[in-house]
């Protein structure tokens, strides 16, 4: 958002708290807590800023559009009551359950004993799906596919507490089978601009093995998200749910991202987004063929035009690059190579996540460290182009999946 926000004309300074040594090239950067939403607050106050947009969930979950709101100030965010969309997983699927949106069967459970009991039962059979209820950076999903399996992440989540709060009340759903595909929207409130689409891949290893991740690569458009796809999308899930938003009183306006399950029996949700989660953000923004700035300021004021916000027709692979360990842990402070190099290659991008500046060198300072993001006239070419790029880079315990966008080129040949 920095990177495509500084480029536009009518925006003067993009200030980002706290931000990384990639957003510094094109922000001024903040020391801030994005924990403590008065903190946020204050510095939107004390330089002057016109417009906030929140990137991640957290300070979302702890209302800091409500303080914004509060004070005056114009900020694009769901309210603390409206991001329990994602911050809650029950809330959730109660909420999908009460306004008739298309999703998987599911349980809710309080205690250990409760949940080991449904985990045994196999109400839903197995594969079972067993979330964490809360916040957990995307690691809080386990696809068990026997009961040993479910058992032990329940008791991951429950007794060991290894998402801490987070995991205190579990949710089980029915496995889907079918295509994943995402939809983003952006509502002012009342009414909304369409996006464009999406694919992640949140396991670790290719073909999607391994532990799920907060996402090791993306691209977009999505083959799947057909016309037809996206009118019904529209029509069953987004519609219904900004409806019922307003319905229950808390009116939704910000960024909504719609993870999906393309089923036989059609679309069903399979989570929310309440903000424009990566890696998705960095390969949709940089299609986005008109100011970003304009239609933030639209949604903030409840004046977003009724049509489809404008996208090149250039698709975008992104490819994360990730520290030793990861999802379990991260590795810090590994000397990373090769930056410049990859942002030349024609078409290529590089996007900082977990990097910090240590003695004039750009160090690794986080699970996700980087996404490097390639354009092409196809989705091969894209694909192409972001591991050129990604090539360049080194550091130690680097890892990447090379396998991102064929899911693409596999749909393409359907």
């Amino acid at each position: 958002m920095a990177w495509k926000l500084s480029r536009e004309r009518d925006v003067s300074d993009v200030l980002c708290a706290p931000g990384n040594p990639g957003i510094a090239a094109v922000a001024q950067c903040i020391p801030a807590d994005l924990a403590k939403p008065p903190q946020l607050l204050a510095i939107a106050q004390s330089q002057d800023v016109d417009l906030t947009v929140v990137g991640p969930e957290l300070p979302l979950s702890l209302g800091v559009a409500d303080l914004f709101a509060e004070a005056g100030r114009a900020i694009v965010g769901p309210s603390r009551a409206a991001a329990a969309l994602e911050s809650s997983k029950s809330f959730a699927k109660a909420f999908m359950e009460r306004h008739r949106v298309p999703t998987a069967r599911f349980r809710v459970c309080d205690s250990s004993a409760d949940a080991l009991a449904f985990a045994g039962a196999s109400e839903f059979g197995y594969p079972l799906v067993v979330k964490a209820d809360g916040l957990a950076a995307g690691k809080g999903v386990v696809i068990a596919d026997d009961r040993a399996a479910a058992e032990a992440a329940v008791r991951q989540s429950m007794v060991d507490r290894i998402f801490g709060s987070a995991g205190e009340r579990i949710v089980f759903e029915e496995f889907l089978t079918g295509d994943e595909a995402s939809y983003f929207v952006l509502s002012d409130g009342s009414s909304f601009v369409p996006l464009s689409s999406a694919q992640d891949h949140k396991r670790i290893f290719d073909d999607d093995r391994g532990p799920n991740t907060g996402g090791m690569g993306a691209f977009s458009p999505s083959p799947l998200i057909t016309p037809d796809v996206e009118r019904r999308v529209l029509d069953e899930v987004v519609i219904p749910v900004l409806k019922g938003m307003d319905a229950e009183g808390y009116p939704y306006r910000g960024f909504l991202y719609v993870g999906l399950m393309l089923t036989a029996d059609g679309p069903k949700v399979i989570e929310f987004n309440v903000r424009f989660g990566d890696p998705e953000a960095q390969v949709v923004l940089p299609m986005l063929d008109e100011d970003l700035s304009w239609l933030l300021g639209a949604a903030a004021t409840g004046a977003l035009p009724a049509r489809p916000a404008r996208f090149r027709d250039e698709p975008h692979v992104g490819v994360v690059i990730a520290s030793r360990g990861y999802p379990e842990s991260s590795e810090s402070n590994q000397a990373i190579f090769g930056l410049d190099e990859a942002a030349a290659v024609p078409g290529a991008m590089v996007f900082h996540a977990g990097t910090a500046r240590r003695d004039n060198q750009i160090v690794t300072a986080g699970g996700r460290v980087l996404t490097v993001v390639g354009r092409g006239s196809s989705h091969r070419e894209a694909i192409d182009t972001a591991y050129r790029a990604a090539s360049h880079i080194r550091f130690d315990g680097m890892q990447l999946r090379r396998d991102i966008g064929k899911k693409a080129l596999a749909a393409l040949r359907r």
